[in-house]
């Protein structure tokens, strides 16, 4: 998926109240940006890191700039706008670039579940037959080439994998899709020191037939796109 308009490269000053950071365009002129990112991005806003910001100077927004990629060493870079892994999914799901849901021709996003409760994805193919897929997108690192989720405790996250379990426990197909969200990590694992209620959660929906996978992403200044499979949870006893 490209980026709207061309990203300009600028230099983190400091991210603060979560949706906020202070930015230092290539003329020298500081200005707040958008951060969309609810999460703590632990090793993403380091001030001085080198960024990457889109222009979105418009009447009816506050704020000209929207903050989109950092980067994390040796020409890697990470995707800090968790608001597009959903987009960045859907087009690979229409590009059939996942395996897993080639059947599926229907594709609804944000799709009721329950009584208050919404599932990124839900697909159906000609028979109607559904899949229920709920996005995580990956930017923490906790070793070299292992991205980790969540980056913070996450009741919400854990509340997703509870609604997949029950949907597969009722005879339906379910599946977590994590998106690693940065070029520099080529495995995924669960971050069961950050929140190990999630990790309970993580063990008991895949124990329940909950399918779970990891795919990379291609990230550079022009846009992000999903890539291969990535290997899950290497070192722990888990089938597929």
């Amino acid at each position: 998926m490209k980026f709207q308009t061309p990203l300009i490269e600028a230099r983190l000053i400091r991210r603060y109240k979560r949706f906020l950071a202070d930015i230092e365009l290539p003329d020298g002129q500081i200005v707040t940006a958008h951060c969309a990112n609810s999460g703590a991005m632990t090793g993403l806003a380091t001030p001085n890191a080198r960024i990457w910001v889109e222009d979105v100077t418009s009447p009816t927004r506050k704020l000209s700039h929207s903050w989109k990629l950092v980067e994390t060493g040796a020409g890697h870079f990470a995707l800090v706008d968790t608001s597009m892994a959903n987009r960045v999914v859907e087009e690979g799901l229409r590009a059939a670039k996942l395996p897993e849901f080639l059947a599926y021709s229907t594709i609804r996003r944000e799709v009721k579940f329950g009584d208050k409760s919404r599932i990124d994805f839900c697909l159906c193919d000609d028979k109607g037959q559904t899949v229920w897929v709920e996005v995580k997108s990956v930017t923490l690192s906790s070793a070299p080439g292992l991205g980790i989720f969540p980056d913070a405790v996450t009741e919400r996250g854990a509340k997703h994998l509870a609604e997949l379990e029950r949907i597969r426990t009722r005879g339906g197909r379910a599946a977590m899709l994590y998106v690693m969200n940065r070029t520099d990590c080529t495995a995924f694992g669960i971050a069961r020191d950050v929140d190990p209620a999630y990790a309970s959660a993580f063990d008991k929906a895949r124990a329940a037939g909950v399918e779970m996978f990891c795919y990379g992403t291609r990230i550079t200044p022009q846009g992000v796109w999903l890539t291969g499979r990535l290997e899950m949870e290497p070192g722990r006893q888990m089938s597929d």
